[in-house]
């Protein structure tokens, strides 16, 4: 027997009806995300993100790339979304965050796509940046819950969420996502034009934690809760202390923490150095320190051979 998840009693009960109304009626004045940019998106405007009155797509399909939690033995059904609340400057997927790479579908499509997702044995639907069309989002899941759908709802994001969006979201998202990018605001407001990043950030995780709790694993399978990631980057610019100290203390020590590895010099970050290289074994060894030290102890430690830095000039 399929155990019932939360957009299921939310769709049951024809609350979701009143939450994908109540979230459409932030996109005629925009305030989905903090930078509130107030266009009319259901007329055509455009805000920072860049995001329509559709949802835009670049690609789906099962991903195996992901922590193991999430992708198990089928992988992790991946939606990318494309266009992005943030843009950051060395942004690994810039040619979707940036350049739009995807196409404008329907939220019907969208439901066909989960469904196919499903169909393939993902254990789950990842929906990667999302933020800038929870309200396209939303309007798909009655479509998919008649279609069938049963598997959780992963928010796979920026953290540089609205707490109005988060409210929408609550009871519907079984596993969020969240980076934590930086502590630092000057690094912030470099890299992503965000100076309150973490302010915003620690609000949303917060909230993040309240609705889902700590992450659950069952046979090896992430099935509730909350997974954060945190980037290493160079020379400590995301201020890895402070981020973990945040974690440990305001939010949980059993927290399921990401400390990722894989920094590179991406699209414009070349031009900002020390963004231009890639972390070091040891600075990468260091914040796995900082946060052994802040108490926490649920890791998952890259796997890095670190080809990258040996081959560097």
């Amino acid at each position: 027997m399929v155990k019932e998840l939360g957009y299921h009693r939310l769709y049951r009960s024809d609350r979701l009806k009143k939450r994908i109304e109540d979230a459409y009626q932030t996109l005629a004045e925009c305030t989905i995300c903090p930078r509130e940019c107030k266009v009319n998106r259901l007329t055509g405007e455009r805000g920072y993100c860049k995001g329509g009155k559709d949802p835009a797509v670049s690609s789906i399909g099962p991903h195996f790339g992901e922590e193991s939690p999430l992708v198990g033995r089928c992988g992790s059904g991946t939606i990318f979304l494309t266009h992005c609340n943030l843009r950051c400057i060395y942004c690994q997927n810039f040619e979707i965050s940036h350049l739009g790479q995807g196409r404008e579908i329907s939220s019907e499509q969208l439901a066909k796509d989960m469904l196919t997702l499903q169909r393939m044995g993902c254990h789950n639907i990842n929906l990667v940046t999302p933020t800038h069309f929870v309200p396209q989002i939303l309007a798909s899941l009655p479509i998919a819950i008649e279609g069938g759908l049963n598997i959780p709802l992963v928010y796979n994001c920026g953290g540089y969420e609205s707490m109005k969006t988060l409210n929408l979201l609550d009871g519907i998202i079984d596993i969020y996502m969240p980076d934590i990018k930086y502590s630092k605001s000057s690094t912030a407001k470099g890299y992503s034009n965000a100076p309150d990043y973490f302010e915003v950030a620690k609000r949303a995780v917060i909230e993040m934690h309240r609705q889902v709790e700590d992450l659950v694993i069952e046979d090896g399978i992430a099935r509730r809760g909350l997974l954060i990631r945190h980037l290493v980057l160079p020379n400590d610019l995301a201020g890895t202390e402070k981020v973990m100290r945040f974690i440990a203390k305001e939010v949980s020590r059993n927290s399921y923490v990401n400390v990722m590895a894989q920094y590179r010099p991406e699209y414009r970050a070349p031009e900002y150095p020390p963004m231009n290289r890639p972390i070091t074994p040891s600075e990468y060894n260091n914040a796995i320190e900082l946060a052994h030290q802040a108490g926490l102890y649920r890791l998952d430690r890259a796997k890095v051979t670190w080809i990258s830095i040996k081959n560097r000039k």
